[in-house]
C-alpha cells in the first residue's frame, strides 16, 4: 500500500541527506517487510545518476553492480550488497548537476514552437555520395587528431550560446 511509498521515498531522502543510519533502518524496514529487492535496487540506480551524478561517477557502478548482485543471488543474501550500496550512497558526495541540465534540455524542447532545428551539415553523416555532394560532414573538425579540443559549433544555429548546465530562467 501507501507505505511502500513512504519507505522508498524515506530511504532516498535519508541517503539524500547523507544519513547513513537512517538508510540502513529504511532499507531494512523494506526488505524484513517483504519488499522486491529488485525494486530497490532499481531505485538505486536511479538515485546514483539523480541525486549523486558527477560528483562521484562511480555511483552508477555500484548500483549496477548491486543490481546484479541482487539478481544473481536474491534473498536473504543480497541484504548485505544492498546494505553496503545503501551506504555508500549516504556518505557519497552529491551532485544534481546533470539531472538538472538535461531537465533544462527537455523544457527547451518542449517550449519550442514549430519544426526543430535541423542537424547542422557539418555534424551529418555522410555514408553515400549524394549526401557528400550536398554538404553532409563539409568542415567537420575530428577532435582526436588535434592535440586541443577543437573550435566547433555542435548545437543548431538557433541555440548558439544557449548552456543546458546554467540555471534557465522561465
Amino acid at each position: 500500500g501507501e507505505e511502500h511509498y513512504n519507505c522508498i521515498s524515506a530511504l532516498h531522502k535519508s541517503m539524500r541527506g547523507s544519513d547513513e543510519n537512517a538508510s540502513l533502518y529504511w532499507l531494512a524496514r523494506m526488505l524484513e517487510g517483504g519488499e522486491d529487492p529488485l525494486y530497490v535496487a532499481r531505485r538505486l540506480v536511479r538515485f546514483a545518476s539523480e541525486d549523486i551524478g558527477l560528483a562521484d561517477p562511480l555511483a552508477l557502478t555500484q548500483a549496477v553492480a548491486a543490481y546484479q548482485g541482487c539478481h544473481f543471488i536474491g534473498m536473504p543474501e543480497c541484504e548485505v550488497i544492498l546494505a553496503q550500496c545503501v551506504v555508500y550512497f549516504a556518505r557519497a558526495p552529491k551532485s544534481i548537476e546533470v539531472y538538472r541540465a538535461y531537465n533544462n534540455v527537455k523544457e527547451c524542447l518542449r517550449m519550442h514552437t514549430g519544426p526543430l532545428p535541423p542537424v547542422p551539415l557539418h555534424l551529418r553523416n555522410a555514408p553515400t555520395r549524394l549526401m557528400k555532394n550536398l554538404g553532409y560532414g563539409k568542415g567537420y573538425k575530428y577532435n582526436p587528431m588535434y592535440k586541443e579540443p577543437v573550435e566547433q559549433d555542435y548545437l543548431p544555429e538557433e541555440l548558439k550560446g544557449v548552456n543546458f548546465f546554467k540555471e534557465r530562467k522561465t
